[in-house]
């Protein structure tokens, strides 16, 4: 009988793939938002409370960072940069393009490796399809527009079935569509939930959800004015956070359930920040700071934050591929920080390069930036004096509001006319400007950390083949006569 039992137990163990590759082969779960800012989220330092509470968990248990930046403030070239380790003009994919082909992604080593990977929404975001070897997709209109917790949470856990059934250990790339326009409850969202045309009447209908707060109760950023039309536009924006942490959740809900909560390193950062005025596709703090936050049982203590290094968005594959132990391709601009979510410490992290090239339009807005933990400094090498900045940024309800006001007050005439035309240098002190409203490139008493910042961007751009370093240096020159 003692013998039966013994056999009735090992078949059942037999059956539970996750145990036989959890002990050396680790899962990934990597969480996403869209067009989130940094500092929407609780944790990060939103006073809005309750905006963000699974994401503020996911926090309490792992490690988050401070100094934490994606490389390019645009939705698809930043994830083309998480998934080869390089800098857009070293991996192809300079705006809305696909990388070149013979560039390696994170997607191909981990197949090689036997892993089982799978992609929820923002699918059309990594080209071209064949070098991100997808065996698990669930499309935005099957997760209620990448913005329904319900549906993330079934397609999961479908996922995890799938990865479990294949007896692999798994890679889920689980991207949230919130909070991108259109925000919840906004009129750009009612007018599409109406289906006016035909794709639109083949699409499934937006989720609809509870203002999360009022107009009168949203937190003004510092690079925005206090307008009616701004504040009502940020309540829409800030319920679509709300629902952001929501799905992320229902994700972590899912991973929970499926038992591989202790042998899944999760990975969580926003794309890039806002999509409101001097935020998204741009290079200022907040268009490239991100609420990054790593949690893996048993691994990293539980509660840590990171105030000292900063890390980049190109640091994410080569941080992946030390974790599982995996040989990295050559040729990756970033360096794995698995150290420093052990508890040590790295050298030479206290800077990030960033940068903008082409936007959704196609249109070249080339941008590049140094920041570090107390300054930026921006190359805006588009800026003539002539040529009119214009991004999805001013789609919504904030820009035109900042237009009208500008009729009849001058400093935000001047807000609006620094967002359309810029110059060719900005500097900020971030400790003291975090907003970036006082532009320090004309201070003589700045002048040894300017020269220093122009030196740090045209050694990285040189290191890099940076097809925009001959327009610098043409510009350094003439900014010296």
């Amino acid at each position: 009988m003692r013998h039966r039992v013994w056999l009735i137990l090992f078949a059942l163990l037999c059956t539970i793939p996750s145990l036989s590759h959890a002990a050396d082969q680790p899962n990934v779960l990597m969480i996403t938002v869209d067009d989130m800012n940094w500092d929407s989220v609780g944790v990060f330092g939103c006073p809005l409370k309750g905006i963000t509470p699974n994401i503020d968990q996911l926090a309490a248990d792992g490690m988050r960072f401070n100094h934490a930046h994606v490389t390019i403030a645009i939705c698809q070239p930043t994830r083309s940069v998480w998934m080869t380790g390089r800098y857009p003009h070293r991996n192809g994919a300079l705006g809305f393009d696909p990388i070149d082909r013979a560039v390696p992604t994170l997607q191909e080593s981990l197949r090689d490796a036997g892993y089982y990977n799978g992609i929820l929404s923002k699918i059309e975001h990594l080209e071209p399809k064949e070098k991100f070897c997808w065996d698990f997709e669930g499309a935005m209109n099957d997760l209620g527009r990448g913005r329904d917790p319900e549906k993330y949470f079934e397609l999961t856990k479908t996922f995890l079935a799938a990865a479990d059934q294949a007896e692999k250990p798994f890679f889920l790339m689980a991207n949230s569509n919130d909070p991108h326009r259109p925000f919840a409850g906004s009129t750009q969202e009612q007018g599409r939930r109406g289906n006016k045309n035909k794709k639109q009447a083949r699409a499934p209908a937006y989720p609809e959800s509870e203002p999360f707060c009022s107009p009168d109760e949203v937190i003004i950023p510092g690079f925005l004015p206090d307008l009616s039309d701004i504040r009502q536009e940020l309540s829409e924006y800030f319920t679509s956070v709300h629902r952001a942490d929501a799905i992320t959740g229902a994700v972590l809900k899912a991973l929970d359930e499926s038992g591989h909560r202790d042998d899944t390193l999760v990975v969580f950062m926003s794309d890039h920040g806002m999509p409101l005025p001097f935020a998204k596709t741009n290079c200022y703090l907040n268009s490239t700071k991100t609420p990054l936050i790593v949690r893996w049982p048993g691994r990293i203590s539980a509660g840590t934050v990171d105030d000292q290094h900063m890390v980049s968005g190109i640091d994410f594959m080569p941080t992946v591929l030390e974790a599982l132990q995996l040989t990295p391709p050559k040729g990756m601009d970033g360096r794995s920080y698995l150290s420093i979510l052990r508890g040590d410490t790295q050298k030479n992290r206290d800077w990030v390069f960033t940068s903008i090239n082409t936007l959704s339009s196609k249109k070249p807005f080339p941008m590049r930036a140094i920041t570090t933990r107390t300054h930026g400094y921006i190359f805006n090498a588009w800026s003539d004096g002539e040529t009119v900045f214009r991004n999805e940024s001013q789609n919504g309800l904030t820009f035109k509001a900042m237009q009208r006001a500008a009729e009849n007050d001058p400093q935000i005439a001047e807000r609006v006319k620094l967002f359309q035309y810029r110059q060719p240098e900005e500097l900020y002190n971030y400790e003291q400007d975090p907003a970036a409203r006082d532009d320090l490139s004309d201070d003589n008493g700045k002048r040894e950390i300017l020269e220093d910042l122009r030196s740090q961007l045209e050694t990285i751009m040189t290191e890099t083949d940076d097809p925009q370093l001959e327009n610098y240096r043409s510009y350094l020159k003439s900014a010296e006569e």
